[in-house]
């Protein structure tokens, strides 16, 4: 083989081009909207689209709007001598009333006070590195709701626990009695047909079941009774229910043996819980009494949303176990109950709480309009929620609990700290999805003569001192920037969630 020569060049390599840049702002046109003719047209076509709503917005906004005034006559082109755009004045002279309703104004630092024990227990719980989780979390969603229901509507307290379950259950066995007591003398009338011995037997046997638990509830009408004679039954209520917990939680903790900790963890419950009568004067009356009815504004939609998402989410997990139980009555009240809830819409959901379930309930038996609003719009998304869940919980993988069954697991640890929390994260785009939608759904419940944020918009149009061509347009952007808020923060903090969660980050 002959050795072949080197090349070696003589003349210095021409420069060459710079590489295009892809990264900044440049890069980014260059990669994402200007890269294809298909992609240049769009990019077109989006930006004269932004134009030609962005800029009518900003001008009726902020450029041709109306930031002082008294009245309407402030935002009248006539008297500005200019186009009119954003009457702000309006919104200044209505803003109370979007917040609070007509909630009496000297009672409204219990509306503050209630916003702000929300957002100082709610922010400790959103910061993933917060300490003391367990105990803030026992606040809000336990102690938090009795304290802002008390802030709120005021009035104090009768009795405690060992009234409330007596005046509950010997009511309820009451109510047993008389339907049976009802049925038998149906069946017994009955002159003909092979129904009249089965409707009376029936009949019996409700009325035994009532007598029944009526003499289970006797002790504790006979202990309601007893404290009745006290100088303040409410205390004297309260201790006997602190001993009767405090006992039944020593016992089924373990007793001697391991119950300590829970003996002193309900005892401490219990002295809070007296520490929060006493600071309220619960005993003594407490707070004046404001009705429901003169709540409204964003109160009421904060309070609607807020008492629906938290209270949703126990109800679907339950159904969602519920329906994947293998105990057939479970599984079949499950699935009935979500197939009902889920094909009535939540308008016919909201009267039937207001109108129609009134007559259902026992003459003495009364209930708030609000509360049976807030029922069942829990009850509703429950049912939505729960499919959501079901869903989640289908995507862990079967290895998991079986995993959990060969390590000795029971059936609840192994739903509690296993399934569910891989299930959850499974579903958290499709559950704050679901949050989103009922926050923005609470505005139906104008439908039944509550005056939510929106509501109270509508009713603030009424008043002619404000009467403008831009006002309605300016209300409506308003409450539209506050939702928007709102919605938006629990999309981020979803995202932030989903992302702080996802086990393949690191992958």
């Amino acid at each position: 083989m002959t050795k072949q020569a080197a090349f070696v060049r003589q003349d210095i390599v021409a420069p060459r081009r710079a590489p295009v840049r892809t990264t900044g702002l440049i890069g980014f046109a260059r990669e994402r909207l200007f890269n294809s003719p298909l992609n240049i047209m769009i990019t077109l076509i989006g930006a004269a689209l932004l134009w030609l709503t962005l800029v009518p917005v900003v001008r009726f906004m902020l450029i041709d709007a109306v930031w002082q005034g008294s009245d309407r006559n402030a935002c009248l082109e006539s008297n500005v001598g200019r186009v009119v755009g954003a009457c702000w004045p309006f919104i200044q002279a209505k803003l109370d009333q979007f917040i609070y309703g007509f909630y009496p104004e000297d009672e409204r630092w219990r509306v503050n006070l209630t916003f702000a024990l929300g957002a100082l227990l709610l922010l400790p719980l959103l910061i993933p590195r917060a300490p003391a989780k367990a105990l803030n979390s026992g606040l809000f969603f336990a102690a938090y709701p009795a304290i802002g229901f008390f802030l709120l509507r005021g009035g104090g307290l009768k009795g405690f626990a060992v009234h409330w379950v007596a005046d509950l259950g010997s009511g309820f066995a009451s109510s047993l009695v008389d339907a049976g007591t009802r049925f038998a003398e149906a069946g017994a009338t009955m002159s003909r047909g092979w129904l009249s011995q089965p409707i009376a037997l029936l009949g019996e046997a409700i009325a035994w079941l009532g007598r029944g638990l009526g003499w289970l509830v006797w002790p504790l009408e006979w202990l309601r009774d007893y404290t009745e004679r006290f100088h303040s039954p409410l205390w004297a209520d309260l201790t006997a229910t602190t001993v009767i917990v405090s006992l039944l939680v020593f016992f089924f903790s373990g007793g001697l043996r391991n119950g300590w900790r829970a003996l002193f963890r309900s005892i401490a419950i219990f002295v809070g819980i007296a520490i929060v009568i006493k600071v309220m004067r619960l005993d003594q009356g407490g707070l004046p009494i404001v009705d429901t009815r003169s709540w409204g504004g964003l109160l009421v939609t904060l309070v609607v949303s807020v008492t629906g998402i938290a209270a949703s989410m126990p109800v679907g997990i339950l159904l969602a176990l519920g329906r994947r139980s293998t105990i057939p009555l479970i599984r079949v009240f499950s699935i009935a109950f979500i197939e009902f809830w889920r094909g009535v819409p939540l308008i016919t959901v909201l009267f039937f709480a207001t109108y129609m379930l009134p007559l259902f309930l026992p003459g003495n038996f009364t209930v708030d309009g609000l509360v049976r609003v807030l029922i069942g719009i829990a009850l509703f998304a429950g049912a939505y929620n729960a499919e959501v869940i079901r869903g989640g919980l289908q995507a862990v993988p079967r290895g998991q609990p079986e995993a959990a069954n060969a390590l000795g697991l029971s059936y609840w640890k192994t739903t509690g700290l296993i399934v569910m929390p891989q299930a959850l994260r499974n579903v958290i785009p499709a559950l704050v999805n679901s949050f989103i939608a009922l926050f923005k759904d609470t505005t139906l419940v104008l439908i039944v003569a509550i005056f939510d944020l929106l509501g109270q918009l509508r009713a603030s149009f009424a008043d002619p001192n404000w009467a403008t061509p831009t006002t309605l347009f300016t209300g409506f952007a308003f409450t539209g920037m506050i939702y928007f808020v709102f919605c938006f923060g629990m999309s981020r903090y979803s995202l932030f969630v989903e992302r702080r969660l996802n086990v393949h980050k690191n992958v």
